[in-house]
């Protein structure tokens, strides 16, 4: 497990890579990195500390931070629906920085809270689909195909299931 420190760095580290910029309110950021460290000790995981983890992997995927609707986010609003990475302008302006309409699709929270333990033990990585964007060829293994392309940014569209073969 990181220190909050160690999670400072990792998250700074990924939105200097992507052109992002932390949250420009100290009492917030340093929040959301706490939220992350205690996130990653509870699941194995940093997962998003402002969204409902189900604490199984396998349904969490798309809300490890960096979460799969951060670029969307910050593209959109300026922001990503914490508040960690931020846009120019809103690190400028932190009178900007507010709530945002949440990209998770309900199916999947729901999924990840009713799935019952022996289900997820019965669950082998051959049961969970592989995705494929048909743009750069990116694989994601996870239920439903990434809702952006992490390295071309193409759309949830633009995935097919992948057959190993």
């Amino acid at each position: 497990m990181r220190t909050e420190e160690e999670m400072f760095d990792y998250v700074e580290d990924d939105a200097e890579k992507n052109g992002y910029y932390l949250c420009p309110d100290e009492d917030l950021l340093y929040d959301l990195i706490q939220g992350l460290v205690e996130n990653e000790g509870r699941y194995g995981y940093p997962s998003c500390p402002c969204r409902q983890s189900s604490g199984k992997k396998v349904y969490d995927s798309d809300i490890i931070c960096p979460c799969e609707y951060r670029d969307a986010d910050v593209e959109e609003y300026g922001m990503c629906y914490c508040g960690l990475f931020v846009s120019e302008e809103i690190k400028d302006d932190t009178d900007k920085l507010e709530p945002i309409p949440e990209r998770r699709p309900p199916e999947i929270v729901e999924a990840g809270i009713d799935a019952d333990k022996s289900e997820l033990e019965s669950t082998t990585s051959e049961d969970i689909p592989v995705w494929r964007c048909k743009v750069c060829g990116y694989l994601a293994a996870r239920e439903l195909p990434p809702p952006i392309c992490p390295i071309c940014k193409a759309k949830a569209e633009r995935f097919e299931k992948f057959e190993f073969g």
